[in-house]
Parts: structure tokens; C-alpha cells; sequence
């Protein structure tokens, strides 16, 4: 299992590689889709941390912080990172697939994409915002889907 923040610089890292732009709303949403791959290929998570129902959607906490200065701008890839030594191969595959489908869409796209999904609706009507979107609302959800 990896670090919630390792995935979120490898995302922007290979975003930069695509030519594709990524803002906090929209590395959030990418992150929501990875765990949700790993969930349903690999049956277990990609990462430990916490994904909660906030209104525009799935986020990550810990990384909506890490990048919260950025607000709704590109962030930058400030040069290579190590995390491509941390990822294996196999899961570098499963990675690539979801950020080059996910990064095609705009962020606010990806919004609606995610706020017409059950895990996000059910977390966020329970009682508003920080309600955590569970690991088995989202691996049901991508399962039955």
C-alpha cells in the first residue's frame, strides 16, 4: 500500500508527461478513481487515507492540503520525484490507465461524474461535508457497476 501523497505526485508527474493540466479538484477526483480501480483489480486499496464526501466531491484530505495553495490552478511538477522508484511496475499500469482516462475530463466534469455515483451521495447526505466515503461503499459501488 502506498502513501495517499506518493499517488498524488506520481498523478500530477505523469499528467505533465501527457500534457495535461491537474488542479487540487481534479487530482481529488483522479485519486477517488485510482482507489477505486485498485479496489475492484487488486481487492485491496491503493492507499491508507481517508477519502471524504466534501461538496465538490471525493477528497483526500492530507493531499488537499499538501496542494490547497495552488487553489483552482495547474500545479506544477517541480522536477522528478522519487515516487517512480516506490511504485511497481504493475501498478504503474493500473495507475497510467486511470489518470490518462480520468485527466481527459475537466475537473468540474469529473464533479458531476463522481457526485452521480452512490459512495460520494450517500457519505455527503448522511450529514454534509467530512463524512468518509468507505472503502466498501466504493468497491460495492465499482463492483455491481
Amino acid at each position: 500500500m502506498y502513501k495517499a501523497l506518493d499517488i498524488a505526485r506520481y498523478i500530477i508527474e505523469r499528467c505533465r508527461e501527457k500534457n495535461r493540466t491537474v488542479s487540487n479538484l481534479k487530482l481529488q477526483k483522479i485519486l477517488y478513481f485510482v482507489q477505486a480501480e485498485f479496489l475492484v483489480t487488486k481487492n485491496q486499496p491503493c492507499f491508507a487515507e481517508t477519502i471524504e464526501a466534501w461538496d465538490f466531491g471525493p477528497v483526500v484530505p492530507e493531499v488537499y492540503y499538501e496542494y490547497r495553495m495552488y487553489g483552482s490552478a495547474n500545479i506544477p511538477c517541480i522536477g522528478k520525484s522519487r515516487v517512480n522508484q516506490l511504485i511497481s511496475a504493475r501498478d504503474k499500469k493500473i495507475l497510467n490507465g486511470i489518470i490518462d482516462e480520468c485527466s481527459r475530463y475537466s475537473a468540474s466534469a469529473l464533479v458531476e461524474i463522481t457526485h452521480n455515483q452512490t459512495p460520494w451521495a450517500e457519505a455527503y447526505n448522511q450529514a454534509g461535508y467530512n463524512n468518509e466515503i468507505t472503502a466498501e461503499s466504493i468497491k460495492d459501488y465499482f463492483v455491481e457497476g
